[in-house]
């Protein structure tokens, strides 16, 4: 690992440490968005050993201070929904762009990392791709359980088909390998029957 992104890991990490919000890990409360930009990086060394570190600080900062702009603050609609996606994913790739300039990054890698955390080029990037694999990796392991449990059925079932377009075959296989609740792999049995 280079000086440079362990620096800006460094500074992710910071960043997601003032979150507010808990999730409890092995009996611990830790910030919620440090935890999921751990899982995050975790999950890209396991799906993609020679990631870029563009990618690497891609998939560390992919919630970064998502807390600052929340979801209440937008209408509780569709066009909402995707205003606040959008916003968050221009404020998460100028917050990183921010912190790789001061590490000493160049413009086209901090161009690159913005492209990648605005999703541009999905399914024609690999590098957008494999980071829209590892979001989706990353929810099917760790989020899908708690979100089954606040949702209808049909509502689940529905987001993991969604969840599945978005996967190329190479996450496709992977997520048929996570450690699942059996909860997890009904419902993903189901979705893709």
């Amino acid at each position: 690992m280079t000086t440079a992104l362990n620096e800006t890991l460094q500074a992710i990490d910071a960043i997601n440490r003032e979150d507010p919000n808990l999730e409890t890990v092995a009996g611990e409360q830790q910030p919620k968005e440090l935890i999921y930009s751990q899982r995050m990086s975790e999950q890209l060394a396991a799906f993609f050993p020679a990631a870029p570190e563009t990618l690497q600080i891609a998939a560390r900062a992919q919630h970064i201070g998502r807390w600052k702009i929340p979801r209440s603050d937008y209408p509780m609609d569709k066009p909402g929904y995707k205003r606040w996606r959008t916003e968050l994913g221009k404020f998460h790739a100028d917050t990183t762009a921010q912190i790789m300039s001061e590490k000493g990054y160049g413009e086209a890698d901090i161009a690159q990392t913005k492209q990648l955390l605005t999703k541009r080029g999905i399914k024609s990037d690999e590098l957008v791709q494999a980071l829209e694999d590892v979001i989706c990796l990353v929810f099917v392991q760790y989020y899908l359980d708690d979100f089954a449990n606040k949702h209808e059925r049909p509502k689940v079932i529905d987001i993991i088909q969604k969840t599945w377009r978005k996967m190329s075959d190479q996450g496709h296989a992977a997520a048929l390998k996570l450690p699942l609740t059996e909860q997890s792999l009904a419902l993903v049995q189901e979705a893709l029957a």
